[in-house]
């Protein structure tokens, strides 16, 4: 009774909070007995206070454990903030100078240190180790505990050795062990590794039913995050990009478009991190744009968004992530978008990693790759992944999948079928080879071990591969089957498996929505977004061209191709500046031609009462990319355009392309010193004369009517260059 009246005095005192958040007064009555503990709590879930509180009760300094310096700082401030001194709890990290680390050494041997928060890798200097030894340790606290498991989403050998290093600074020193998202593999890794297996485990459930989960296909991925930032203005949001570069392109898109976004990555220097970090938790940004590096521990309630430009490489990576939206229990909304390519590019990563890395790599990326792919509640999957069963009834349409309109099938037959095959076959092969035996695709594997003679085999060839998947994808999550992760994916059938081959009923199950993909990195921002083409208006567009055209004594293409006249007639851009970011267009012809233009779409759009999505007229950096103004220079320069492009890494062809696009877009190039060396003066006048009396710009029509044997395809791209850049630009 005395300690409950005191872990609730401190509580108010020291946090200003009147009641503990879910297992938070257990766990702390467990530390305080002196006892291991193991925590797994999401994100959100009060984790810190499970330590600090009892750290302020004990007697002696709590070695927190914590793998990032950004959360170290964060901690420590806030403690500060609530403690009301400098000295109640210290950083020992790579970031301290000499003099800092003096200070540090001093509050902790006096005693006014109740909280020390260390790396895994100081912790490990015998210098640390040493010093460590002349203090009184209450307990030690292994924060992101996950770090251990080499299954976890963000493994760290350095974590491997803490446990050493515990042993090494005396006898009977508890540990509490804590993490937002552990499997049931990883919980193993965990406990095996700091040696606590007599620790109390506390597991809250992974559910946070303020999170709403939507995944959608990657088609005009800038455009959909703008559109989506825009009609949630005034909110805190993270965008998590796979890459360095990709962050900087994001980061630099939202702001051409009114929205405060700062890039974070491991390749700022700290002082610009820390920064970010600040000017984000002060609002003084709207948006961070970040690789993984950013959000591990940043105590920011009031995230309203999370959108993943990216799937990421693992369910914990998606869930932690995810799981920074809506700490405070309200609106928290997470957006993936999905295309086979990025799944295509984590795998190229994983390629030169050794086999059994490799492995598992490739098992944990399956499992994104089912996530996004499936139509079952998105909730019930998540939870299943962390070893959680769940009614999707209580998602209460809190996801995409909920939301949208199913189509169910009979899967009674097939599923036992499906479990029979499994089970005569020793339980030995993943998903992918059950799949193939069913659809009689005849795989190196599938002939090594005769499962083409089989008497199902192709036997579900009509069904098609959509529905093989929902159903397998489904077995596992209604628990027929369990796959083991940790050996190539193997799937066994459970109990409730076996059962269902003896004891079979009708079941129906939901089949996979087909999700077109297909992002066009080239100029993903400036790509015509969807929507229908307004006919009457592009009518109108086209014989306003054919006029300026015959008034300038050119074909129609060269004031602006078909593309950019049915993007206008999507947007209806309204001014020069917006008229610039339809693709094609670009400065110079926005500037030559536009005005007419502007005049006319104005006026349809008044007098139609037209509503603009001004949203999706998404201004874009990729004209100002570093390829396109290195090979204007090189062009200036006269360089040949093949050396050009062996000097980028590129092939001919996608240098044509990458030049058709600068002067499509308005600008002057001159490539008479290298096409004067490539074709003859009069070939030259003779595809002048073609394309200035075409009706279209065409490469094709001009072979046939030119004659492929006279012309190759390359030398007519040259000419056609060179005519759009004399006479449109």
């Amino acid at each position: 009774m005395e300690i409950k009246k005191s872990l609730f005095d401190n509580l108010q005192n020291f946090f200003g909070f009147d009641n503990f958040k879910g297992e938070q007064e257990a766990i702390i009555t467990n530390i305080l007995q002196r006892k291991d503990t193991f925590v797994i709590m999401p994100t959100g879930g009060g984790k810190s206070i499970c330590y600090q509180l009892p750290a302020l009760m004990t007697e002696g300094t709590a070695i927190v454990i914590s793998p990032l310096i950004a959360l170290m700082k964060n901690q420590v401030d806030q403690l500060r903030a609530f403690g009301g001194t400098e000295s109640i709890a210290h950083f020992l990290n790579s970031s301290l100078n000499k003099a800092e680390i003096t200070k540090v050494k001093q509050d902790v041997l006096s005693g006014e240190t109740k909280l020390l928060y260390v790396a895994p890798e100081s912790l490990a200097k015998a210098e640390n180790i040493d010093f460590l030894n002349l203090i009184t340790i209450s307990f030690v606290a292994v924060d992101e505990a996950h770090c251990i498991s080499e299954w976890g989403h963000d493994f760290r050998p350095e974590y491997r050795k803490i446990r050493q290093v515990i042993s090494s600074l005396g006898e009977n020193i508890p540990i509490i062990a804590l993490t937002a998202t552990a499997t049931p593999k990883v919980q193993q890794d965990i406990i095996k590794n700091l040696q606590m297996t007599d620790s109390t485990l506390f597991k809250s459930s992974f559910n946070r039913p303020n999170l709403y989960y939507e995944v959608r296909p990657k088609r005009n991925v800038m455009k959909e995050i703008v559109r989506f930032i825009k009609g949630n203005m005034g909110k805190s949001g993270i965008i998590y990009c796979l890459s360095r570069k990709k962050v900087e392109e994001v980061a630099e898109a939202l702001n051409l478009n009114g929205i405060k976004a700062l890039p974070y990555h491991a390749g700022l220097d700290p002082k610009t991190r820390a920064e970010t970090q600040d000017k984000f938790l002060m609002e003084d940004v709207e948006v961070i744009v970040a690789t993984i590096a950013f959000g591990m521990g940043i105590d920011k309630p009031d995230v309203r968004y999370v959108i993943h430009h990216d799937i990421p490489k693992s369910m914990e990576g998606y869930y932690q992530e995810t799981g920074r939206a809506g700490r405070d229990g309200g609106e928290g909304l997470c957006v993936a978008f999905y295309a086979e390519k990025d799944i295509d590019k984590l795998a190229k990563f994983m390629k030169d990693k050794p086999v059994s890395e490799r492995e598992i790599g490739t098992q944990i990326l399956k499992e994104v790759i089912d996530y996004a792919e499936s139509s079952v509640c998105r909730r019930k999957q998540i939870l299943h992944y962390f070893g959680e069963n769940f009614n999707e009834a209580g998602c209460n349409s809190m996801c995409d999948c909920c939301r949208a309109p199913k189509t169910h099938f009979d899967a009674s037959d097939n599923l036992k079928k499906t479990l029979k095959a499994i089970r005569d076959l020793g339980e030995k092969f993943d998903d992918h080879h059950i799949i193939n035996i069913m659809m009689g695709v005849e795989t190196s594997q599938i002939t090594a071990y005769d499962h083409h003679t089989l008497p199902y085999f192709g036997s579900g060839k009509e069904e098609g591969l959509i529905y093989w998947k929902s159903l397998l994808r489904q077995a596992l999550l209604n628990n027929y089957l369990s796959k083991d992760i940790d050996n190539y994916g193997l799937l066994h059938l459970t109990k409730s498996g076996r059962s269902f081959i003896e004891n079979p009923h009708t079941l129906r199950f939901i089949l996979n929505r087909v999700m077109e993909t297909g992002e066009d990195d080239q100029d993903e921002g400036s790509q015509q977004g969807a929507g229908a083409v307004d006919t009457v208006l592009l009518q109108m567009l086209k014989d306003l061209r054919k006029k300026i055209a015959k008034q300038k004594n050119v074909p129609p293409f060269v004031v602006f191709q078909d593309p950019s006249l049915e993007e206008m007639c999507t947007h209806y851009p309204s001014t020069i500046e917006e008229l610039k970011q339809i693709h094609g267009v670009g400065a110079g012809k926005a500037m030559k031609f536009g005005a007419s233009f502007i005049e006319l779409i104005g006026k349809y759009v008044e007098e139609n009462d037209i509503d603009r999505p001004v949203d999706l007229v998404i201004k874009s950096a990729a004209n100002k990319s570093a390829l396109k103004v290195s090979i204007i220079q090189n062009i200036d320069r006269q360089l040949a355009l093949d050396d050009i492009a062996s000097s980028k890494g590129i092939t001919y062809e996608e240098i044509l392309k990458e030049v058709e696009t600068i002067v499509n877009s308005g600008t002057k190039l001159n490539l008479n010193y290298y096409i004067d060396e490539m074709i003859d003066e009069d070939r030259q006048d003779e595809v002048f004369d073609y394309f200035r009396s075409a009706e279209v710009d065409s490469i094709d029509e001009a072979l046939r009517e030119l004659g492929s044997d006279d012309y190759t395809r390359e030398e007519l791209q040259l000419m056609r260059i060179k005519f759009l850049s004399e006479l449109g630009n």
